[in-house]
């Protein structure tokens, strides 16, 4: 299918929301994507989009036309000075050195900038994140930065492990985002599911999700600009 009729049926299972009455927002994983792709899912009523690395950000930045801008990869400190001011919400804020510099360079621009905090939930080697029991902590300290609002928190699902264990693994995460709504008046967005497993993780309380294959179609490498 389209780019436009995939975003036509992905926008219409989200009209329901998640079991917590929460509105669902799709950002568009736009990694390899070119800048007329994400202008098309743009238009196809999808305004919310992501990258996931720096030089590919700054590349397509200018022929991107409105949207809201995510970035959602790693990201290392010393590119940190290429993006402010320029993305809406960072997903993987994952330890309190990039926090630090981020905080650093918002308020030297004299903006603030809204953050996820990502929470390492499958406890993988292979991916950064802070410790599901260090979330809270993480929280109350970055909250307290100059130039930065903590939003939330961001989480992947391990691939390996049946449904059963990637639910409780959500939940674990729902409770965590419940409790810091408790203590924190912008927590609003609990970031988790992507192609493969969205449906699962909004079923236990997701309220923002990452497609890209699911929107766009198999990722073709090399396809950039």
């Amino acid at each position: 299918m389209s780019i436009e009729k995939n975003a036509e049926e992905i926008l219409k299972e989200l009209k329901t929301g998640n079991p917590f009455g929460e509105k669902i927002t799709l950002v568009a994983a736009t990694k390899t994507r070119t800048a007329e792709e994400i202008n098309r899912v743009i238009a196809a009523g999808v305004p919310d989009v992501g990258e996931n690395r720096v030089q590919e950000f700054l590349e397509k930045f200018d022929a991107v036309r409105g949207g809201v801008r995510h970035f959602i990869g790693h990201l290392q400190t010393n590119k940190v000075k290429y993006l402010v001011g320029k993305i809406d919400l960072y997903h993987s804020v994952d330890r309190d050195e990039l926090a630090l510099e981020l905080s650093k360079r918002s308020a030297r621009a004299g903006i603030v900038s809204d953050v996820l905090l990502q929470i390492n939930i499958g406890c993988e080697e292979s991916k950064g994140g802070y410790p599901l029991e260090e979330g809270l902590n993480a929280l109350a300290r970055t909250k307290e930065s100059d130039g930065l609002r903590v939003r939330g928190f961001m989480a992947m699902l391990p691939p390996a492990g049946d449904d059963e264990y990637k639910k409780s693994l959500c939940k674990k995460m729902r409770a965590l985002f419940d409790e810091a709504r408790e203590r924190s008046e912008h927590i609003d967005y609990l970031s988790m599911g992507m192609s493969g497993d969205w449906k699962l993780c909004v079923s236990e309380g997701a309220n923002m999700i990452r497609v890209g294959t699911a929107l766009f179609g198999t990722r073709v490498y090399g396809k950039q600009g």
